[in-house]
């Protein structure tokens, strides 16, 4: 079984035998995640924090969230007990934004069995599932690194592919910071020219589950208009967002995509760059 998504019904099954990851955070307040960890949590689950676990040192240059490296990466997967073949869940309380991020780095170094949790903490909560605030002990175990080369695009890339018919653009940020307006976590507001705009929220339902496959299908082949899945490249504001996109095709079962980890805030890095303001 190596699908994007698993229910809750799923996960209780299989808490004895699957790695939990734990991935909450917010943008506005970097430590909220883990005293939400430390507080309650699926039993079992080890907590990753999004600066620290899932992103590598910024240089001003790469991005807000800018990838570790791929050892690096493995090296904390191994420390937390995710080896080649044990089954990973993550979830979140932000509709899965940020576990997938998680997912899409696990994929990024060759492992398929990992999942999203489909409504994450909120659903699992709501169902009265088990939580506890107990520190799981770290069981060490060698995670084998096979990085799947072509999954990622730099900054040069965009920037000489702007006027190809074949790259499309994906961003996933909320359309007000699409447009320009509201911005508060980069310094300059608008988007790369040509992207298109795809709220990360908008394959959620009003539960904060997934929409169905075929409701998702539907629409990113209008968004894409007919354009070859295989050129787009999914970016946000810093590469976090656009997972959860490149998620949501994988589940509809367009393809995955490319990511610009760099994102919005790589490109405005330099001033030269083009920058579009409003809906086109």
């Amino acid at each position: 079984m190596n699908e994007p998504l698993v229910s809750t019904a799923l996960l209780a099954l299989h808490l004895q035998e699957w790695l939990v990851l734990d991935c909450r955070h917010s943008l506005q307040d970097t430590g909220a995640g883990r005293r939400a960890y430390l507080t309650s949590h699926i039993p079992g689950a080890h907590f990753l924090h999004l600066d620290q676990d899932l992103s590598g040192p910024m240089t001003g240059q790469n991005g807000r969230h800018p990838l570790p490296t791929p050892e690096t990466f493995a090296e904390t997967l191994g420390k937390i007990g995710a080896d080649s073949a044990r089954r990973v869940v993550a979830y979140d309380d932000m509709g899965g934004v940020f576990a997938a991020r998680l997912w899409w780095m696990m994929q990024w170094l060759g492992h398929d069995r990992v999942s999203v949790l489909d409504g994450g903490w909120q659903c699992w909560v709501a169902e009265d599932r088990p939580v506890n605030a107990q520190m799981p002990q770290p069981q060490r175990a060698r995670f084998y690194l096979e990085e799947r080369v072509g999954r990622t695009v730099d900054t040069d890339f965009v920037l000489h592919h702007l006027q190809d018919p074949a790259m499309c653009l994906i961003d996933a940020r909320a359309a007000d910071r699409f447009r320009g307006e509201n911005e508060t976590l980069d310094p300059v507001a608008g988007h790369i020219p040509g992207a298109r705009n795809r709220f990360f929220r908008d394959n959620l339902d009003s539960e904060g589950r997934f929409k169905p496959p075929l409701v998702l299908k539907t629409e990113f082949e209008a968004l894409l208009g007919g354009k070859d899945p295989v050129g787009v490249v999914h970016q946000c504001g810093s590469g976090v967002t656009a997972c959860h996109n490149l998620l949501a095709m994988e589940y509809a079962g367009i393809g995955p995509g490319r990511l610009y980890p760099g994102s919005w805030s790589a490109w405005c890095a330099d001033p030269s760059r083009p920058v579009a303001l409003g809906s086109s």
